[in-house]
């Protein structure tokens, strides 16, 4: 709440109304952790005050997801460079059949080894996330982080496409936690109408990273010399970064009412802040009575599906996108290059709608169709283009297939913006990245080396039907929240009082009377 201009504010935001106003009396286990510093009525703060201490909680927690989460998707990506540096041959991941004419080319080690790092991730989603529900979020990260660095770095020692296969297995199993772990620090630091645009921003490293990540490849594409193998070279480097990153993680605080770069004062106008929303913060029991709500939630499983049928497209791209490319009669070092501009078109338009939707109300699921459109558009231009010798046409439709990361932005947000309860918000954040890793596990397995020379015409026409199942879902899913808003504004028992005790009772969307949906 904001303070009125007749009341006393003290020089660190928090308005004094109630100077004789009883301590805060320790909360059980059930309860939000806000609790513990703020209590069941509304304390009144200054809105200077408060963007001040956004702007800090941005500065520390924003840089952090941005390098974490590009981390990992560099960790993705770089599969599909390390082939054209030798993996390919060196691992045996293609078998080349010589009784045919002309020759062909078996991939399908290598789609598996795409698709095995995804069913480590869910093998690991659901007991990593609750892991860091109940316990302390920062000691938990670090620590798993770190681990995954090591299993990087262990790639260059792998010497088979059945080492490889294991490796990426665990590696999957590992980097679990940054997604999951990531929507729920944004959920409960942030307020409904900022989520959005703070998801986008660390999401939108998939595109930064990209970039980042080509240039490091054709640098180390270009390396002629020294007793490793070029691929070897970017996977030590990418766990390295990665330890470094784990050791920052046990800094990251458990909750804003925790956040040791803020000021007690501050604290308190951190979570105080949070009410509003009636999301929550963070509650450490994990609560039967929320798992089963959610299990029986068309909402997540709508979500669920339109994460899984728009992230199609990364499993591809990622493992397979310098590959393709080169199949337009383009060199190794050329393929790598021309990520820069899909990464250029993924960082931006996720930015822009993660702005948008932080101006404008309600336009998520709006944004997130019309970004559907050029990604179709794009798989049809690569699958019915003439592939002669550097031809433009599937380049430009290459490039335009990046709106697939704003839509996949916006899925996340709109996920975790519309479900409150701690046990839920974690239920929600892994069922999306269980839906994350079926996209990304069907993906690979729609190239087929064989069809080649017909442009992959299962690859081109199973994501462009994918996309028209996110379009059409999105469709229903706004029909579904529509139709609950307007169900609650019927809620007729409506006080204050009320909504300002029950904001922090680490109640479910559907349990809160108070609670609102975005569209």
């Amino acid at each position: 709440m904001e303070k009125s201009p007749s009341e006393n504010v003290n020089p660190s935001g928090v308005v004094e109304t109630h100077p004789h106003a009883m301590p805060v009396p320790n909360v059980s286990l059930d309860k939000d952790i806000a609790l513990t510093i703020v209590g069941e009525t509304a304390r009144e703060f200054d809105p200077v005050a408060e963007r001040r201490v956004v702007r800090k909680i941005d500065l520390f927690l924003i840089p952090a997801m941005v390098f974490g989460y590009g981390l990992v998707y560099y960790d993705k990506a770089i599969l599909g460079s390390a082939v054209l540096f030798g993996m390919t041959k060196d691992l045996s991941l293609s078998i080349v059949d010589a009784s045919t004419t002309p020759p062909t080319t078996d991939t399908s080690r290598l789609s598996w080894a795409t698709s095995l790092f995804y069913f480590g991730m869910l093998a690991g989603l659901y007991p990593m996330t609750f892991t860091l529900q109940r316990f302390h979020l920062g000691r938990i990260l670090g620590f798993v982080v770190i681990l995954w660095g090591l299993i990087c770095m262990l790639t260059a020692t792998v010497t088979s496409w059945r080492g490889l296969y294991a490796q990426r297995f665990f590696l999957g199993f590992v980097e679990s936690i940054i997604p999951t772990g990531f929507m729920c620090i944004v959920s409960g630091f942030y307020t409904q109408g900022e989520q959005t645009l703070r998801q986008s921003w660390w999401f939108s490293s998939t595109g930064l990273f990209t970039i980042i990540g080509s240039a490091l490849n054709y640098g180390f594409g270009s390396i002629t010399g020294g007793s490793l193998k070029r691929w070897q070279y970017i996977y030590l480097l990418a766990g390295a970064l990665t330890v470094l990153y784990g050791v920052f993680c046990f800094s990251i605080p458990d909750s804003p009412a925790s956040a040791w770069f803020l000021t007690e004062e501050e604290r308190i106008i951190a979570v105080e802040r949070l009410r509003s929303s009636q999301t929550g913060v963070r509650c450490h029991k994990i609560k039967k009575s929320q798992v089963i709500e959610a299990l029986l939630d068309v909402k997540i499983y709508l979500v669920a599906l339109m994460m899984a049928s728009a992230y199609t497209v990364n499993g591809a791209v990622s493992g397979f996108g310098p590959l393709i490319v080169s199949t337009f009669g383009y060199t190794t070092l050329d393929s790598i290059l021309f990520q820069f501009p899909i990464g250029g078109v993924v960082l931006i338009f996720i930015l822009v709608c993660g702005y948008l939707t932080s101006r404008f109300k309600n336009i998520r699921i709006i944004l997130l169709v019309l970004c559907c459109f050029p990604v179709i558009a794009g798989c049809a231009m690569i699958w019915r283009s003439n592939w002669n010798h550097r031809p433009a046409t599937p380049v430009v439709g290459y490039t335009i297939v990046g709106f697939f990361g704003p839509v996949v932005s916006l899925v996340i947000s709109i996920g975790m913006a519309n479900v409150a309860g701690a046990t839920k918000k974690s239920f929600m954040a892994s069922a999306i990245f269980v839906a994350y890793c079926v996209g990304n596990i069907v993906g690979p397995q729609l190239i087929k080396s064989e069809t080649k020379g017909r442009h992959y015409p299962e690859l081109w026409l199973g994501l462009i039907i994918c996309y028209c199942i996110t379009i059409v879902t999105s469709g229903a899913l706004w029909v579904v929240l529509r139709r609950e808003n307007i169900k609650k504004e019927k809620y007729e028992g409506w006080s204050e009082e009320e909504k300002e005790k029950l904001a922090f009772g680490d109640l479910t969307d559907k349990e809160n009377p108070y609670f609102r949906y975005v569209l």
